[in-house]
């Protein structure tokens, strides 16, 4: 029987360089996929690419600031440590610096035969391939190939070069879609509750936004003797104080769960189990209340030496609300709506200075964790019947 003939070996070999080139691009596909970020997807293109090409030494420029800094790079250390100490300029004396100003590939089959070329590494690499990587047709970067010695790049290598720098620019326009998303999502945290700013920037976000039911926790708090205060401050020390107060309370919600809805003068409304759901909610909101009391206890001893007497009011209630996007086009807030924002509203404002009034269906998710007197049946404004309420004392 005859043995498989030069033809067939060349084509076995053919073949199955397709099939490394086809696995190295899936490899930097799940990288894009899957990876928390960008450079695990630049370290897999460096070293396909090296690999593929049979080259020494692999390498990826980014620019910045008209300099091309090393990102990465696969096959010899002292190499990379000399490219991030002497970052490329964009001239025609470098292959990464040669690349980027023609925005084309760049093929130096032998770096002694190129009277243009000048890099002054000490490690005597002969040919060269350079690629740029762009985006919308702008330059983001350059891949570098080098082998020692002066052996060309085939077009096959070129072209698979090619393919992969197009991954690089993919990979690169998510790392900037994305930090863009994450810094808007920041900004937004200034203006909005951490979980609302997740949500408005979420895909599922708007299903929420439009509106649903929810049974949440709802605390509201105000200040006693802030009306007779405001009456007589002058106005940069009144904001002092609301800033001080609004500040040390603010500190507290993120630390809880709590979703502020919203500071209004020296009232403020935090509900709990939404937009995210948190277990134990009606806990969490009363252990808010615990630390906003002590925290505010330190603010008012402050005020006090300077003649400002002010209480901390608070009540908590648990209930159904519908929650979602409230306000008007060019002005929207995620808000609650319902019978409980508006008990625990009227709880706050029964509750003396210093005092916690939380309701009976908070009382009975928090009875065996939290110490509390029963305070007793409370006619409040806008409810029919009396409502029983208890005073939070403190945590057993």
């Amino acid at each position: 029987m005859a043995g498989p003939t030069g033809s067939d070996q060349d084509a076995a070999r053919e073949l199955e360089d397709l099939r490394e080139q086809q696995r190295a691009i899936s490899g930097v596909l799940r990288a894009v996929a899957h990876s928390a970020g960008l450079q695990p997807v630049l370290d897999e293109i460096v070293e396909a690419c090296r690999r593929l090409c049979d080259a020494d030494y692999g390498e990826l420029f980014l620019l910045d600031q008209e300099l091309l800094y090393l990102a990465t790079y696969q096959g010899e250390p002292k190499s990379a440590e000399y490219d991030r100490e002497h970052p490329h300029a964009l001239d025609r004396t470098t292959g990464a610096g040669r690349t980027a100003v023609t925005g084309e590939p760049v093929h130096i089959p032998d770096v002694f035969d190129d009277p243009e070329y000048a890099y002054p590494g000490p490690f005597g690499y002969r040919a060269l391939l350079g690629m740029p990587i762009k985006v919308d047709e702008d330059l983001v970067g350059v891949v570098i190939l080098v082998r020692r010695e002066p052996r060309a790049f085939s077009d096959a290598d070129i072209a698979l070069v090619q393919t992969f720098a197009d991954q690089a620019a993919i990979a690169l326009t998510n790392a900037r879609l994305l930090e863009a998303v994450e810094r808007q999502r920041a900004e937004l945290s200034r203006f909005l509750s951490p979980q609302v700013a997740e949500l408005i920037t979420s895909e599922s976000g708007e299903g929420l936004l439009a509106g649903h039911r929810a049974y949440i926790t709802c605390l509201f708090s105000d200040l006693r003797g802030f009306t007779a205060f405001a009456e007589t401050a002058a106005p940069e020390e009144l904001f002092d104080v609301l800033r001080e107060y609004q500040g040390a309370l603010g500190g507290l919600i993120p630390a809880y769960g709590g979703t502020l809805e919203h500071f209004a003068g020296d009232g403020l409304m935090v509900f709990f189990n939404d937009p995210l759901p948190l277990s134990d909610h009606e806990l969490s909101a009363v252990r808010l209340a615990l630390a906003a009391q002590e925290r505010f206890d330190e603010l008012a001893a402050a005020w006090r030496k300077r003649g400002i007497e002010l209480g901390l009011g608070i009540g908590v209630e648990a209930g159904y609300a519908t929650l979602g996007r409230i306000g008007f086009e060019g002005r929207y807030d995620y808000g609650a709506v319902g019978s409980v924002t508006n008990l625990a509203s009227r709880l706050s404002t029964h509750a003396q200075g210093g005092q916690t009034l939380i309701g009976q269906r908070v009382f009975a998710a928090v009875e065996e964790a939290i110490e509390t007197a029963r305070v007793g049946e409370l006619e409040l404004q806008g409810f029919a019947r009396p409502v029983v309420a208890y005073e939070v004392l403190r945590q057993r």
